[in-house]
């Protein structure tokens, strides 16, 4: 059998060996599709060949284990390593973290700089989907040119609890828009030639007690909402992995609940690439195995490596199917001949850091929000203003950026040094790009001053002799704790110190995700900057002059206080690393949806954001044809300035039935000059007019009146267009 092995294994490599042309059945042409090739390859694998691709190496030390070293091929301060076969030609799976660029692990011994988009809820908040592509494209080509070939993207998990430490790496809280634009991103990072993944799946909606948390919901409102959220992006970016979270869901470890791997994953949507777990998620050998999961990675992490040779006395024992390993291999390198690794093998080479800097600045500047603006105090205008104040939030030095594993290091280290924690989940990094001098470089006959704001009664005096006042409002957030709504250090009371003397404030935001706001009908004019990455600063001062016109949009509630809009309390368990059971009870509801389904008014809706012009939309015009249903409106620019609209369709079930009154349906974003309109046309997913029928696994469109309304925020929404649907029952 060995002999027999060997052979297949030399006829299929002999024409990568001689230079000679590939056979038909040879898994070096690439007209084979990525099946084929996986197929052909596969069949010239030892078993132990197979064993070793389906465990990882982390690719760094590991705090708490000073013995634990990263193989020496491995991309030494990275996340993850697998090693390939040689003698077949495949390479290895060299897999950095990543959600805003290419990261570097705190244990690293030097960082690896690279360029940071904007946080994952800022690119969302630009609802374009070519700016969530550009970045994935870009951060994708950066992993490339320092030798990665899987980056370890794609968080999109729905925004169910504000507090959550990792909400600035996620897709904010509808599945529709989360769905399209990291499906966008990891279409870009693909683009290059290597792997994205889509994670956490699923339910990873807190840090506190992660690993022992039991997320129980109902079977149907997962359906619609969280997961729908993965298979849009599944679907749009085809990402080659899935990865898979530490929580327990409705009773079952996510890296082992078959009903969700297993059975809606794979067998329901049909998904070809491979299952991998989180660095420290997997609890089983044979559970695991069995419910799906294709890969063990890095697992130093794991109370103990459960693939590798305990696989293989699973198998030896027949509680793994022999035919499971070649699933999970067959998988793997499917996805890699998908991606083009065999084809494009990654090679190092220099970073244009000024080109993916212009990439990362522009999703910034359309990933702004403008919450307020009263007395038309933005966009500041130089011939009217002498001096201005800007106030705190290092922003002499640079822009805040969110915490964990998908930290990236600028060039040079953080900005502002020495802010705690050092360590892990730290260290807290400040991009070094200066709003202040950026302003000062905008505005040069201006004089501009600058004070910390550890004195809120010294900050209040200079604001009183300044024409303006700009007060940098930040909190640090990241992977591994949960976080207070509450700005932190006695910020509120600093701005509305602020607020009470200066002629003019204005509040830059630079959160991971939702803050309360107390003083914000005090205050006038507010702009979320979120972390607006590698050139936030100048992005935010082209913003506040006007240098670019702001167009994002809210992927968010911001709520007025704490509860609002949550049907169950904040924690974790009672005691420490016990398993205990959050029951999510909004089901569907998420964001929005909880709103408008109680009656809560929030301080600022999903869907807002002001601009420096003004839009009008139509009535939509709602037509099915070969292609479904679709709307079609006509946006109008009506103000006196060149601008971006996000047209927002919403859409009701007449009579009610649904986990809410409305839901988004689609979104059209148009630039416009002043005076002109532009026709839009917003394809609606049918997914968004049904509901999940678990029992029969179809998606069920009851008959009645559907009601349509487009407008500029969940909650500013044009006159109503009704239609009656018949009913209608389709596959999952």
């Amino acid at each position: 059998m060995a002999m027999t092995r060997l052979a297949a294994a030399l006829a299929l490599a002999a024409p990568l060996l001689l230079g000679a042309a590939p056979r038909a059945d040879d898994w070096h042409d690439p007209a084979l599709s990525p099946d084929r090739r996986a197929a052909l390859v596969l069949a010239a694998m030892t078993r132990e060949e197979k064993l070793a691709m389906v465990i990882g190496d982390f690719a760094s030390d590991q705090v708490g284990k000073p013995d634990a070293h990263p193989p020496a091929a491995a991309r030494e301060g990275s996340a993850g390593y697998v090693p390939g076969v040689p003698r077949l030609g495949i390479p290895p799976l060299w897999e950095a973290d990543a959600a805003m660029g290419v990261a570097t692990q705190p244990t690293a011994r030097t960082s690896r700089p690279a360029v940071a988009l904007p946080s994952t809820l800022a690119t969302i908040a630009s609802w374009d989907e070519g700016v969530a592509r550009a970045g994935g494209a870009m951060i994708g080509g950066e992993a490339r040119r320092y030798g990665f070939n899987v980056l370890l993207a794609g968080g999109i998990n729905l925004t169910r609890e504000p507090r959550n430490g990792r909400n600035f790496e996620y897709g904010g809280e509808d599945p529709l828009l989360a769905g399209r634009m990291v499906g966008a991103q990891i279409a870009g990072i693909q683009s290059n030639h290597i792997v994205s993944t889509v994670k956490h799946y699923v339910l990873n909606a807190q840090q506190t007690d992660q690993f022992t948390l039991d997320a129980r919901i109902d079977p149907a409102a997962l359906r619609q909402s969280d997961l729908l959220a993965f298979q849009i992006a599944i679907e749009r970016g085809r990402p080659g992995a899935v990865m898979c979270a530490y929580n327990i869901v409705n009773g079952a470890y996510a890296c082992e609940n078959a009903p969700l791997l297993r059975d809606v994953l794979k067998a329901r949507w049909g998904y070809p690439g491979w299952v991998m777990s989180d660095w420290g998620a997997v609890h089983s050998t044979v559970a695991s195995a069995n419910a799906g999961l294709d890969q063990e990675s890095a697992a130093t992490f794991d109370a103990q490596p459960y693939f590798g040779a305990p696989l293989a006395a699973a198998i030896d024992a027949g509680q793994v199917p022999a035919a499971r390993l070649d699933d999970m291999v067959r998988r793997i390198l499917r996805a890699m001949f998908a991606n083009g690794l065999f084809d494009h093998p990654v090679a190092i080479a220099p970073i244009d850091t000024a080109a993916d800097t212009a990439v990362s600045q522009d999703a910034a500047e359309r990933g702004a929000v403008l919450l307020r603006n009263a007395r038309a105090t933005l966009p500041l205008r130089a011939a009217a203003l002498r001096r201005i104040v800007v106030i705190g939030g290092h922003a002499d030095a640079g822009v805040l950026s969110g915490g964990g594993s998908s930290q990236v290091h600028p060039r040079g280290g953080s900005a502002v040094k020495g802010l705690a924690p050092t360590g892990w989940p730290g260290p807290v990094i400040y991009l070094p790009s200066s709003p202040l001098a950026e302003l000062r470089r905008a505005m040069p006959g201006v004089t501009i001053d600058y004070l910390d704001g550890r004195d809120p009664a010294a900050a209040a005096r200079a604001a009183a002799r300044a024409d303006a006042a700009i007060v940098f409002a930040t909190q640090w957030t990241a992977e591994s704790q949960d976080t207070s709504l509450t700005l932190p250090d006695a910020q509120n009371a600093l701005i509305d110190a602020v607020a009470r003397a200066a002629p003019r404030s204005v509040v830059v935001l630079e959160t991971g995700g939702a803050v309360l706001m107390p003083w914000a009908e005090r205050v006038d004019a507010i702009l979320q900057a979120w972390y607006p990455g590698a050139g936030g600063g100048a992005a935010i001062a082209r913003l506040l002059t006007g240098a670019v016109n702001p167009s994002g949009h809210l992927p968010i509630t911001l709520p007025r206080d704490d509860r609002a809009g949550r049907c169950r309390p904040f924690g974790g368990a009672p005691t420490p690393g016990a398993r205990f059971t959050v029951d999510y009870c909004e089901g569907a509801a998420v964001g929005y949806k909880a709103f408008d389904r109680d009656g809560i008014a929030p301080l600022y809706p999903f869907g807002h954001g002001l601009s420096y012009t003004r839009f009008a939309f139509a009535a939509p015009r709602i037509a099915r044809d070969a292609r479904g249903l679709h709307a079609t409106t006509v946006i109008r620019n009506t103000g006196a300035r060149t601008g971006a609209a996000v047209a927002q369709l919403y859409v009701e079930r007449v009579g009610g039935g649904w986990e809410a009154p409305r839901r988004l349906a689609g979104w059209a974003r148009r630039t416009l000059a002043p005076g002109a309109r532009q026709a839009a046309t917003i394809a609606i997913d049918p997914r968004l007019l049904a509901t999940f029928d678990t029992a029969g696994g179809q998606w069920v469109i009851a008959p009645g009146r559907y009601r349509f309304r487009i407008g500029a925020s969940s909650r500013d929404l044009g006159p109503p267009v009704d239609i009656v649907l018949p009913a209608t029952r389709f596959g999952a």
